[in-house]
């Protein structure tokens, strides 16, 4: 008993190593673009603030929210939250006894001819038992408690992994929102072209009747005024597509939404200057990787918990009798109590393997923390280069086209008064509408790049000290 009650008292002892993330060497001090930047620590609360509605739209806020009660995707990942919360209780359950009753009411014949049957022995007799059982393992090795850790910090790691589903969705639904909305302002500049080159080509075909103008000419004019036509057919067509992806986002098959072409002005959402570093903390993939590792770290201490004796403490106790009357009764009791050990003395390294496997774990859990990391500071770096790129882009692409869509009107006014050929109308109409759609094009990727960016930054943004969570799942 007394070496019973020294195991008893180490309990307590764990036997995973220190846990330390994972180190990040060379970490740049500042991101290229803007803002300094200090080591992100992980699993520190992120943000859960409705970062759309920066762009001012209410139909892309609505369609937002149904994406949390609509769409499978996210519903998935709910349920492997669910299943991870499972584990973690049933890990725990390993910290309690083991308490069981039962009963065993049966009537027997003994067989005639049974080996070594005692000649007084009834043929018939009854065995009835009333029992209850209660077994508790202490945790002296820490592996309990280390799989309790290793259970609650998957569980983690699956609650960032629904965040990071969450907005990953979030995010494509507003990029195709975007997108489609950029589409309705190309259809409606490709739309304005057609009707210019309709007037245009019935212009120069009267003229090629009259004998002013050249057949070449009237083909120049019908040609673009077709390509026109096909380059707006495209656009519809792409809207289309996307219109049925956003469809599935919100959880509805395609015929059960229609979004009605609109000339939406969507606004950029702003980003503080100065970008305070702990917004890459709140990256929901950083979080999981750290937690994983965290994971890996614990179930090193579950393998090498199978080096050590396994002690249990136990006892039954009950009731038994050949018969039913009487059967709950001071004759009738039994009872056992005491503890027993169990020790593995070989197994042909099976445990040193595990063990092996639980450090390989580890470290493989460890680089994928670093490649996330990195990819996070790439991301970012990317998303603050492009928004400032295509900001320059923008401006100067938005002075083309209203300089193009000048030279557009003077060489068709030059033209029906007969002092220019019809080449430099076709030339002028051209640059015009490629100009034009252009601009409206790199606006949208000004959009699509600032949504790249708050997903790269694990969210929105919300003032410090606030009380922050992602996908609902506080860290």
């Amino acid at each position: 008993m007394a070496a019973v009650l020294m195991l008893v008292c180490v309990a307590g002892c764990s036997q995973a190593p220190d846990y330390q993330p994972p180190a990040l060497s060379n970490l740049p001090i500042a991101f290229r673009e803007a803002g300094p930047w200090v080591p992100a620590a992980p699993a520190v609360p992120g943000s859960g603030t409705d970062w759309w509605q920066g762009f001012g739209d209410p139909l892309l806020n609505q369609f937002e929210i149904r994406i949390a009660k609509d769409n499978p995707t996210l519903a998935a990942a709910l349920a492997r939250h669910d299943r991870a919360q499972a584990d973690v209780r049933e890990a725990r359950s390993s910290l309690f006894p083991t308490i069981g009753a039962g009963a065993d009411l049966t009537a027997n014949r003994q067989s005639d001819t049974r080996p070594l049957r005692g000649a007084d022995q009834p043929d018939l007799y009854g065995a009835h038992t009333i029992d209850g059982i209660i077994n508790y393992e202490p945790d002296l090795w820490g592996r309990v408690r280390n799989s309790v850790a290793e259970a609650r910090a998957n569980a983690q790691a699956v609650d960032e992994d629904t965040a990071a589903t969450r907005l990953s969705l979030q995010a494509q639904l507003a990029s195709d929102y975007v997108e489609l909305r950029g589409l309705d302002q190309e259809a409606e500049v490709l739309s304005g072209a057609v009707a210019d080159f309709g007037q245009a080509d019935a212009v120069t075909r009267r003229r090629f009747a009259g004998g002013i103008a050249s057949g070449i000419d009237a083909g120049r004019s019908g040609a673009q005024l077709a390509d026109a036509e096909a380059q707006l057919a495209d656009v519809r067509s792409g809207r289309a597509l996307l219109e049925h992806a956003i469809a599935a986002l919100v959880g509805v098959p395609p015929e059960s939404l229609a979004i009605a072409p609109a000339l939406v002005t969507l606004h950029l959402p702003a980003v503080p200057l100065g970008l305070p570093s702990t917004l890459l903390e709140r990256r929901p993939d950083v979080a999981a990787a750290e937690r994983r590792v965290f994971a890996a770290n614990r179930a090193i201490g579950v393998a090498r918990a199978a080096f050590f004796p396994a002690l249990q403490l136990g006892g039954e106790g009950g009731f038994q009798s050949t018969a039913l009357a009487g059967l709950v009764s001071a004759p009738g009791l039994f009872w056992t109590i005491g503890p027993s050990f169990a020790l593995n003395l070989f197994e042909g390294g099976k445990r040193h393997a595990q063990v092996a496997e639980a450090r390989a774990v580890w470290a493989e859990a460890g680089d994928h923390y670093r490649e996330v990391a990195l990819a996070a500071f790439q991301q970012v770096d990317d998303g603050l280069s492009q928004l400032h790129i295509l900001g320059i882009e923008g401006d100067a692409e938005d002075r083309a086209a209203t300089q193009a869509t000048l030279a557009e009107r003077a060489s068709y006014t030059r033209y029906v008064k007969g002092v220019a050929d019809y080449l430099d109308v076709l030339t002028a109409q051209t640059t015009a509408l490629t100009t034009r759609r252009r601009a409206v094009q790199i606006s949208t990727l000004r959009l699509l790049a600032g949504i790249d960016l708050v997903q790269a930054l694990g969210g929105g943004w919300t003032p410090p000290g606030a009380n922050l969570a992602i996908g609902g799942f506080p860290r």
